[in-house]
């Protein structure tokens, strides 16, 4: 299936999942539908930089905040609608990457994925502390009073949205998975040396690898605001997170642009139905019982069993 065809696919799967906020009538269902599209967001961003080319970003929660509070800044100035707010958001947080993989990613090892969490801790204090967009307090963002294209309630039109941009995410990364950049970050990730060493320009795919990567995480936390009415720091930069988007593309498999989609369909619905059922509280520890299971049984994680079942089966 080419690039165009699988967008349109994907376009046309989100436009009748949107379709369904006529069919249900329990807003729950919305509620928890819009948790994990966010989570589906975080983890394909974070496997195109993580997963294709092999450099893990601890900062997850700090780029999700960056497209959170770029969307109160505009509201706070300018009362910017939502889809301003989703443009600039993706694009100061793809600024930000840009920003950290020319400074970072000259080096070697673990040095990004140390920058990426220290940038994590220098945005919440600088946050914490800038009473514009509400400091510690935290921010209020008033939902509009008409809305738009006949939703029932606003939740819809937030999960609507919320399911374009993960339709968008998925796209972006098959589309770079199936290019020769994709070929070109694979052979990062195998080996960065001997991939210089072929002609293959790394330092440039890194940067873009994180640049697009950064930009995603930052344009699913753009609606976040609005979905909750009221955004704090803690909120924001909520540990869940950063621990979800490694932990989700680890389960479902990093090497495919459907992995992270499993598994963040997968334990995202998990986490939902045990929030409901027993506490919330219980959520990391299920992330981490799964993320150990997985490592340890099956480190290429769901999509490596199914490689592995058509290799058997092809014999």
């Amino acid at each position: 299936m080419s690039n165009k065809v699988f967008a349109f696919v994907a376009l046309a799967v989100a436009l009748a999942l949107a379709a369904v906020t006529q069919l249900i009538p329990n807003e729950y269902f919305f509620t928890a539908a819009y948790t994990v599209l966010l989570f589906v967001i975080l983890a394909t961003a974070w496997n195109i930089l993580g997963g294709y080319t092999g450099y893990v970003n601890f900062g997850s929660a700090a780029f999700f905040a960056i497209g959170a509070y770029t969307t109160v800044f505009f509201y706070n100035a300018f009362k910017a609608p939502l889809a301003v707010g989703i443009v600039a958001g993706t694009l100061v947080a793809g600024l930000a990457g840009l920003g950290l993989g020319y400074l970072t990613l000259r080096l070697r090892g673990v040095f990004f994925a140390i920058a990426s969490l220290a940038l994590a801790v220098v945005l919440y204090v600088f946050v914490v502390n800038w009473d514009y967009v509400g400091g510690a307090r935290g921010a209020y963002v008033l939902q509009p009073r008409e809305i738009p294209f006949g939703m029932p309630r606003y939740i819809h039109l937030i999960y609507s949205v919320q399911l374009l941009m993960a339709a968008f995410a998925l796209v972006v990364a098959r589309a770079i998975e199936k290019s020769t950049m994709g070929r070109g970050l694979a052979a990062i990730r195998d080996d960065e040396l001997a991939a210089e060493c072929s002609g293959v320009p790394t330092l440039r795919l890194k940067i873009f690898s994180t640049m697009v990567s950064c930009a995603l995480m930052g344009m699913a936390g753009t609606t976040f605001p609005y979905y909750l009415s009221y955004i704090e720091p803690s909120s924001a930069f909520s540990l869940s997170y950063a621990v979800n988007s490694i932990a989700m593309p680890l389960i479902g498999g990093m090497m495919s642009w459907m992995g992270p989609l499993i598994g963040a369909v997968l334990l995202g619905t998990v986490q939902q139905v045990v929030q409901v059922t027993v506490s919330s509280a219980w959520n990391l520890l299920i992330v981490g019982v799964l993320l150990v299971l997985f490592v340890t049984l099956a480190p290429n994680g769901i999509m490596g069993w199914v490689d592995a079942w058509r290799r058997r089966k092809g014999r």
